[in-house]
């Protein structure tokens, strides 16, 4: 057979270290899929296909792979509806620093620009979800531009995209392949010495020092804490963050924002100097608007949330290298103290209050069901978490250790992001346990990922917090002094469905049964589905609530009460009275 340019993408991509791509296969891609037939899958030293039952849920199969590995990862779509389901995904991927590469068919060459069957722009549709996005319009650019965009992806980490009609695809190959060598890992910009030392001075000159690090600090966990003993500094973290220094951690002091717990709120506000490393933290009403200094490796980020009384540009790692023997180690630690003993006091009080004791009131607390699967869970467990209320009891009751990974669309905010995530996350490490913690709000938006699950028979754990409502929108919803409208839905059985579907499957909704429901749930050999009814009315209180949010609350629960609602109000306070603190 005459060797053609869709055989020289499989080459190229073997190349790269690619074993595997996640998508639907159809119609422009079916001479690509065909070579991939041909390469005889990653046992034969070829390309494996993920079969997938939405574009959307491979670009964010891929996603996970690229973040939990920081290795490439590919998903591709067919012309059309194949590529405008993927973009959501792919968004997520560049948003969240993945290093993914987009494959894009397109309609046939001679037919682009004449509103054919399928047509759309995918140049144009990939644009702002992408460092990289061309089009291939004939077989001797491929080699090339399949180079840029691996690099552009793995260099820049996000996105890239290559756009490749059909018929391009199943075109003769034009024979010009040579070697061409990847660079795989990111730039590490190391800091001017002046800007160390003024950061230097402006440490010493300050006697409350706060750090607030983010997934930017990952790799410089060492660094970081040792700069914290030096100057007995409490550490806050994003949720991101949280799973790099959220263990062994004696100056941890918790998160702040949305989802935020303990004392770094407090922290970050009392603090004369506030350090933020590798953290691009978009909530301003959560952060200082004086003092603060910011390391991060994009120039960009510095002062874009939060004023700056200084900004560097460079790896947070190298920077503190720099910074550590310049720091005068003589210093109080009388606020590092009193924040640790805030932060105790607090998440006694907002954490810990139905986290244990299962008691007889149905629905079940989420914070319980949350925790449960937190003591259960392998040491080495990896977690996806959909988008929403789901985030919350994640950031709040799953506990790191430095095994443990978590992931979800922190940055894209997407529904319906932890099922397909998970599938990416097992064939990254299919030894390692992985669980899927689902919003049923997001379970039922792909719902058919629960087939890829089992058609590949990935021992996938999927967590249902089934509260019949989306729960994060209704929340908001409050907040801005709105009654809750159209966030609730039909209850529906999800273990039914997944048992159809030939998962291990329960459906929980007596508290009392929930401990041994958990137990059996991860026990259970192959792809399982945890059912639990939980309580639509669990708020998410976070660690402080503007005047605006406070009025909202009360004037959207005066509405409620106006309009004959009563019972929901008391139900509400129900709910949430053991949050309090001294109740």
């Amino acid at each position: 057979m005459t060797r053609t340019v869709a055989d020289d993408l499989v080459e190229i991509l073997v190349a790269s270290g690619v074993t595997h791509i996640y998508g639907l296969v159809g119609d422009s891609l079916n001479a690509f899929s065909d070579a991939i037939r041909r390469s005889g899958g990653s046992a034969a030293g070829g390309i494996d296909w993920v079969h997938v039952h939405h574009e959307e849920g491979a670009a964010f199969a891929a996603s996970a792979e690229a973040q939990l590995t920081g290795r490439l990862a590919v998903c591709a779509g067919s012309c059309g509806p194949g590529n405008t389901h993927l973009i959501q995904g792919v968004m997520d991927a560049h948003r969240s620093s993945a290093p993914v590469l987009v494959l894009a068919s397109h309609i046939p060459s001679a037919n682009i620009g004449t509103g054919f069957f399928q047509e759309t722009k995918p140049d144009q549709l990939f644009s702002q979800a992408s460092h990289y996005c061309e089009t291939v319009s004939q077989p001797a650019q491929l080699a090339r531009l399949t180079h840029l965009a691996v690099q552009n992806a793995l260099g820049l980490g996000g996105a890239a995209v290559l756009v490749i009609p059909g018929d391009v695809l199943e075109a003769d190959a034009s024979g010009d392949l040579h070697p061409n060598a990847t660079v795989s890992t990111r730039p590490r910009p190391a800091p001017e010495p002046d800007s160390v030392a003024e950061l230097a001075r402006r440490i010493d000159e300050a006697t409350k020092v706060a750090i607030f690090a983010g997934i930017g600090a990952a790799s410089a966990r060492e660094e970081v804490l040792q700069l914290a003993a030096l100057l007995h500094a409490p550490v806050g973290t994003t949720f991101r963050g949280k799973e790099t220094f959220g263990y062994d951690n004696p100056y941890d002091v918790g998160m702040t924002g949305l989802l935020g717990y303990g004392a770094c709120y407090e922290a970050l506000q009392e603090a004369d100097l506030v350090l933020l490393l590798g953290t691009d933290f978009p909530y301003v009403d959560f952060l200082p608007t004086a003092n603060n200094v910011q390391v991060d490796r994009d120039p960009a980020h510095l002062g874009r949330r939060a004023p700056i009384v200084q900004g560097i540009a460079a790896d947070v790692g190298l920077t503190l290298q720099a910074l550590l023997p310049l720091i005068t180690p003589e210093r109080k630690h009388a606020f590092l103290d009193d924040m640790l003993e805030r932060n105790a006091t607090l998440i006694r009080h907002g954490v810990h209050t139905y986290d244990h004791d299962p008691d007889e009131r149905r629905p079940i607390h989420p914070e319980l069901l949350a925790a449960l699967v937190d003591e259960a869970a392998a040491d080495d467990a990896v977690f996806t978490v959909d988008t929403g209320m789901d985030c919350t009891w994640a950031a709040r009751y799953l506990q790191p250790n430095g095994r443990r990974r978590m992931i979800g669309s922190w940055v894209h905010g997407s529904m319906a992001n932890a099922l397909p995530m998970a599938v990416g996350a097992q064939i990254a490490y299919p030894g390692r346990q992985v669980v899927s913690l689902s919003g049923d709000g997001g379970l039922a938006m792909l719902l058919g990922e629960l087939l890829t699950v089992k058609t590949h028979r990935l021992p996938v754990k999927v967590v249902v917090f089934n509260n019949s409502s989306l729960g994060m929108v209704r929340l908001e919803m409050l907040a801005a002094g709105d009654p809750p409208f159209e966030t609730d839905h039909d209850h529906v059985d999800y273990a039914a469905i997944a048992a159809g579907a030939g998962f291990w499957a329960r459906h929980v909704e007596d508290p009392t049964a929930l401990p041994s429901a958990v137990t059996a749930f991860f026990a259970a050999a192959g792809p399982a589905l945890l059912d639990v009814v939980t309580d639509p009315d669990a708020l998410s209180v976070p660690t402080h609530l503007t005047g605006a949010e406070v009025k909202g609350f009360a004037s959207s629960l005066t509405k409620v009460a106006l309009n004959g609602g009563i019972r929901e109000v008391w139900d509400l306070a129900r709910s949430n009275l053991r949050n309090l603190p001294g109740v």
